[in-house]
């Protein structure tokens, strides 16, 4: 079985997909949440916008209701004449169950000579002119919408309304939200802000009256409960209103059902300074999240305008957050549920896509391990058809090559064992015949010489004689190539500029060629690096090798050394020497190495030439090939590292 290791590659796999998985899951909650939360909260913005407006249409709405009563009241038959036979009083006296029926906080008949407050005992006078009247009066047309009404003025309608509308604001908050003192107030004689209508009675084409009508707004309870159980259906979420109302007096609640921490409602609080200074010193809407005492809420606010266009108020609706802020929660644990979820598949999946994946790969990790222990024919288990298949097959490729290098290797270390062993053999036999025909060698050759110094001889002996001193010669040579081939003289290696080597031997050889007319050339590199071998050993060896094409190659043929970078180890050259000769039959080319082995005619060759050139060059720890074909001339192929393998050897 694959075991699962942290440095694994199974275990790489899993880890990968749970990271992915990670990262897009991570990145999903934190993008869809928030997509998901902006999307709620536009929705929730866009909402508590169309609450505002229905709020509002709810205030002009109990505005618009007083300005119609009075109207039909002016309109009403026989009311005119009541008025003037009963005066204003009488006239209150009749129509005052109406008004009353409407829960009007105030209403009264103005005529040009006196004011009848809807209080009879409290009779008023052009001080105490309400301001709606004030307005018809100075316009001569009816008008309907928000007021603010003095102390004195609440006083002469009723004194009731006095005491209801001072609101004493409540001592600052720390967090300077809601709550606290507004500059300069001292928190008596607070004005009323009030919602009503005045419209004028007419007779003949001119005005002999006023009736006017309204709602005082601080302290009051009706609108912004209205408006909760129309716009909201006073829903609650944990204990807390879902949707708040609140009408202000400049920045103070004066009526609300925004909640305090007791369940009282929250008059006397004040909205923040940025809703304040956007709203009533700018006149711009304000729409945002903001906290509204210890809750936060999504709002809007929009300011009042009085009958005269001046910023009097603020008007607000909010929708608790906390319940858009629950429902991002939830989602959010949905998608964080969602997300571990994948990652538990995810390593599932991965544990068993991942085990068939690398089953292949464990097979071919046992099959490596085989390799190494000599097996080259593992078993590998079936081929896949990915691209792990594609390594199966490559693998197996390796493993046949290996096995056919392994069985070259092994074909060559036993040729190479046999030459040596032979050449050992050859090397001893040699140099016990050398040095036992030597001496005789010696002394046939002195006393033939001695003897063709005598004046005394005949022709015919001389002759003779000088064909006996010819053939000892020759002997001694023969004598010589087998010492030459048994001692093995030590290397002594030098920086040596191949180029240079090679350059100089062909100039050495070039008569030879040019006598036989054979073109002889030399193609360089400068690439190559500056080689560490012993330079007289191995001219000797190109020396003997170029003699053989010489003798191989007809007139008119050519004979061509190169010399290039050894690609396939780390420095050193390869030598290529070519001729188009004869060639050298198959049968011979694995003997051509051997000693005495020659294809000369008889007393042209000694056949240990290429044996000591082969010795030489494996001294240096390099390698020699051929290859040849008949008719079509040879190629011997001389691979060198950049130092000889060893620098001195013993002779034999």
């Amino acid at each position: 079985m694959f075991k699962l290791q942290p440095h694994s590659i199974r275990f790489k796999l899993i880890a990968s997909l749970l990271a992915v998985s990670l990262f897009i899951g991570l990145l999903s909650l934190l993008v869809g949440g928030n997509l998901l939360y902006q999307s709620v909260l536009d929705e929730v913005n866009n909402r508590i916008r169309q609450d505002l407006n229905v709020a509002k249409v709810i205030y002009e709405g109990r505005t618009g209701s007083v300005r119609t009563a009075l109207e039909i009241t002016v309109s009403a038959p026989g009311f005119y004449a009541m008025a003037a036979s009963g005066g204003p009083a009488e006239a209150l006296r009749d129509i005052n169950p109406l008004f009353r029926n409407l829960k009007l906080d105030f209403f009264g008949i103005v005529d040009v000579r006196r004011l009848c407050p809807g209080n009879p005992k409290n009779p008023g006078g052009p001080a105490g002119l309400n301001p709606l009247a004030a307005y018809v009066l100075k316009h001569r047309k009816g008008v309907s919408g928000t007021i603010v009404m003095t102390p004195e003025q609440l006083a002469h309608e009723a004194p009731a309304l006095g005491d209801r509308a001072d609101i004493r604001p409540l001592p600052a908050r720390q967090d300077g939200m809601v709550g606290g003192n507004q500059e300069g107030r001292t928190g008596a004689g607070l004005p009323g802000l009030a919602i009503g209508a005045a419209v004028p009675i007419m007779k003949d084409g001119c005005m002999a009256g006023i009736i006017y009508g309204g709602f005082l707004l601080n302290g009051d309870t009706a609108i912004v409960d209205k408006i909760n159980e129309t716009v909201f259906e006073n829903e609650v979420y944990k204990g807390r209103n879902l949707g708040t109302a609140t009408i202000f007096y400049r920045d103070l609640r004066i009526a609300t059902n925004v909640t305090d921490a007791d369940g009282n409602r929250a008059l006397g609080t004040t909205a923040s300074p940025e809703v304040s200074r956007t709203v009533l010193e700018k006149g711009q809407r304000w729409t945002d999240r903001a906290k509204v005492l210890d809750d936060w809420y999504i709002t809007a606010y929009e300011p009042i305008t009085d009958i005269g266009g001046r910023r009097v108020g603020m008007f607000y609706v909010g929708v608790l957050e906390a319940k858009y802020r629950d429902v991002r929660e939830k989602a959010l644990a949905v998608f964080a549920a969602i997300t571990l979820a994948g990652m538990a598949i995810a390593m599932g999946l991965g544990w068993l896509f991942t085990g068939r994946i690398m089953r292949p790969v464990s097979h071919l990790i046992r099959a490596s391990a085989e390799i190494s222990g000599g097996n080259f024919s593992p078993d590998i288990g079936p081929i896949s058809k990915d691209d792990i298949g594609l390594l199966q097959k490559k693998f197996l490729s390796m493993t046949r090559a290996l096995k056919r290098r392994e069985h070259r290797q092994q074909v060559e270390s036993q040729i190479q064992l046999i030459q040596s062993e032979k050449q050992a053999s050859v090397g001893k036999l040699a140099a016990g015949v050398a040095h036992e025909i030597n001496n005789p060698l010696t002394a046939v050759l002195t006393f033939t010489h001695l003897i063709l110094r005598r004046k005394d001889l005949a022709q015919e002996v001389r002759s003779d004689l000088e064909i006996v001193a010819a053939q000892t010669e020759r002997v001694r040579r023969i004598v010589k190539s087998l010492l030459d081939f048994s001692r093995q003289s030590a290397l002594a290696p030098e920086s040596t500029d191949l180029n240079r080597l090679i350059s100089d031997t062909v100039r050495l050889m070039k008569n030879q060629a040019l006598i036989k007319g054979i073109d002889l050339s030399f193609h360089r590199d400068d690439r190559l690096s500056p080689l560490t071998l012993d330079r007289n050993q191995f001219q000797s060896v190109l020396i003997n090798i170029i003699l053989n094409a010489l003798d191989a190659t007809g007139s008119g043929g050519k004979i061509e050394l190169s010399v290039n970078p050894n690609s396939s180890e780390k420095g050193g050259a390869v030598i290529r020497i070519s001729d188009t000769g004869c060639g050298i039959p198959p049968e011979h080319i694995n003997r051509l190495f051997d000693p005495f082995f020659t294809t000369k005619d008889v007393g042209k060759g000694t056949g240990l030439g290429l044996a000591v050139s082969a010795g030489v060059i494996q001294r240096h720890g390099g390698t020699v090939k051929v290859r040849s074909a008949v008719g079509e001339g040879s190629t011997f192929i001389i691979r060198l590292p950049e130092k000889p393998a060893e620098k001195k050897t013993r002779e034999r």
